[in-house]
């Protein structure tokens, strides 16, 4: 079975839309950081669809060694982050965006 490039690029591209309007409207730090997480796979799958159409078989491993590299960078990205809201959890008792304004304590 093989799925055209065109419905994997349109379902890539409604999943950065849905991260993006994650990150736009939503206050809680928890679920930023998930749309962030979604916008980040939603390009790896259009590296993927890429990377599949238009290399040649012997250049297509290059977009996959570039997506083990984003998914790398989003898992340290993740460990980060989650500890920042930790830590503000911690100082203010809310994760909310903002009620969580400035960085003084």
């Amino acid at each position: 079975m093989n799925i055209p490039p065109a419905y994997v690029l349109t379902l890539s591209g409604i999943l950065f839309a849905l991260g993006v309007i994650g990150v736009l409207i939503r206050r809680n730090a928890i679920v930023i950081f998930m749309s962030i997480e979604l916008m980040l796979n939603s390009a790896n799958l259009a590296l993927i669809a890429f990377a599949r159409t238009f290399a040649p078989a012997q250049e297509a491993l290059r977009g996959h060694v570039f997506v083990f590299f984003v998914i790398a960078v989003a898992a340290s990205e993740v460990a980060v982050g989650l500890a920042l809201i930790v830590a503000i959890f911690r100082s203010k008792e809310s994760i909310d965006v903002d009620e969580v304004s400035s960085l003084r304590g």
